[in-house]
């Protein structure tokens, strides 16, 4: 065995880089544009943190802060008129055996009468919310509201 005799066992071939991002070209890994694709970019926490959040800030539309609490029901005084006898008692039960209400999400739903029509019977309104001029005109009518 002489020196130049010697061959490889592989051709002569560069190996490839590693860890440069993507095919090792452009950007070489480091992404876009701005601050962090300049050499020795140190980012603020607060800008970290901010980006971090980004992810957890998606898909939230204007609603997001919007109650957990159930909305009224509307009912208007002329329903009442149609479905109710003079000295009938109105609640929320009396409403749901009535089909006028529905429940929601197994529970009865919070009722809030309205003035729309006009309203002639004596009725008893227990257990719901009243606008000021339903009211006005349930005891105008000569009806009561309990609380």
């Amino acid at each position: 065995m002489q020196f130049h005799t010697l061959k490889r066992t592989h051709l002569n071939k560069r190996s490839a880089q590693v860890g440069r991002g993507g095919k090792r070209g452009k950007t070489s890994g480091r992404g876009g544009k701005g601050q962090t694709a300049r050499a020795g970019h140190k980012m603020y926490p607060e800008i970290r943190d901010m980006i971090k959040r980004i992810p957890k800030l998606r898909g939230r539309g204007k609603q997001s802060l919007k109650s957990f609490r159930e909305p009224f029901t509307p009912i208007h005084l002329d329903t009442l008129e149609r479905a109710f006898a003079p000295g009938s008692t109105v609640s929320p039960e009396t409403l749901l055996s009535a089909s006028l209400i529905s429940r929601a999400n197994g529970r009865l739903p919070r009722v809030k009468i309205l003035t729309r029509g006009a309203l002639n019977k004596k009725l008893i309104i227990s257990d719901c919310s009243l606008s000021a001029s339903a009211k006005a005109a349930i005891e105008k009518a000569g009806g009561s509201v309990a609380k």
